[in-house]
């Protein structure tokens, strides 16, 4: 009975957040205008944030987030033609800047279509989920609820797909296998090792998401004083001598103070891609049928590699506890 008390409380929290969507990630034409135009190096967070002005188009939001990932191919600022105003092109010299904005401008759209607007195009390679994963549950009829991150999907595989959401508690106590599968329910796939590091690196494929040294306080790297698991056990009564194998997947874990965090919620915990948590919060499970996961997660992101070269191996691919986690990717749109 004490378990379903910490997991009860959930349902009901996540009902309203479930409505919320991504309206947090809604660019602004304030924070369009801002980056695309003196500054288009803005960062992504800073930009994503939500405003009251009116949203921007959905061509505007693609290019500036193509600016973001292709920055080398930023439109052309024709600085003659500001500098000189009053300056007498040729209608041919005229005709041939326009067209190379216009060239420009579809280059950074297709490279922001490729991938869905969940996803970020990596390397223009890959595309690969911005927020850990979450699990929803498809019920007869078709229908779709939140699967609480606190409580596996044994038993579930078949009924449940992935999504990658911000400001939302990721999944928790899942299987590399079961992370696999509910990838391949939602059109996606698990990365692979050098998928994942590439993306978690960011374009200047730094140790950690945000550079090349650790900074405390930027993921979710924490490590709180007192370890959750013996914490829970106390909580639960469980027995000492059982508490690292029945107290690792109790539901109360990761709903103690100073655990699991939303997604997203470390804004800083990013880079170019606009990847976010690939250091911290969850362990995140890749394809390897022998069973990797990257990353680390909020008690640990050192003890096996630093930063986005950490790797445990010691699990096989169907184990699961509280600090097992996800994101999927796939392979994006070709360009035509």
């Amino acid at each position: 009975m004490q378990r379903a008390a910490f997991v009860i409380p959930f349902f009901v929290a996540v009902a309203s957040l479930g409505s919320l969507g991504c309206a947090g990630g809604e660019l602004t034409r304030a924070s369009f205008v801002a980056a695309a135009g003196p500054g288009p190096q803005a960062t992504l967070a800073r930009a994503a944030r939500p405003g009251p002005k009116e949203a921007v188009s959905r061509a505007e939001g693609a290019a500036f987030l193509a600016l973001r990932v292709a920055p080398s191919l930023a439109l052309p600022s024709l600085p003659a033609l500001q500098a000189a105003p009053s300056l007498d092109l040729s209608p041919t010299l005229a005709s041939r800047a326009a067209k190379t904005e216009v060239d420009r401008t579809a280059a950074l759209l297709s490279l922001v279509d490729r991938c869905p607007a969940d996803m970020a195009l990596v390397g223009d390679r890959v595309c690969v989920d911005r927020w850990e994963g979450s699990i929803v549950e498809v019920v007869p009829g078709g229908a779709e609820r939140l699967w609480s991150p606190y409580v596996p999907i044994d038993g579930h595989e078949s009924s449940v797909r992935a999504v990658s959401r911000a400001g939302v508690i990721p999944q928790g106590y899942i299987s590399g296998k079961q992370a696999e599968g509910a990838c391949r329910s939602s059109g996606k796939r698990l990365c692979s090792g050098g998928e994942w590091q590439n993306a978690c690196r960011g374009p200047e494929q730094t140790q950690f998401p945000y550079g090349a040294d650790r900074h405390a306080g930027v993921c979710n790297d924490d490590i709180r004083p007192v370890h959750p698991v013996p914490e829970a056990g106390v909580l639960l009564g469980l027995r000492p001598g059982s508490l690292w194998s029945e107290g690792m997947n109790q539901a109360i874990i990761n709903q103690l103070p100073d655990t699991l965090l939303p997604t997203g919620d470390r804004a800083e915990c990013t880079n170019g891609y606009g990847v976010f948590d690939m250091v911290g919060n969850l362990h995140e499970w890749v394809d390897d049928p022998d069973g990797t996961f990257r990353g680390g997660y909020y008690m640990d992101t050192s003890h096996n590699g630093e930063g986005c070269a950490y790797a445990t191996t010691a699990h096989d691919f169907t184990y699961h506890d509280y600090s097992t986690g996800f994101r999927c990717c796939m392979d994006p749109d070709s360009v035509e």
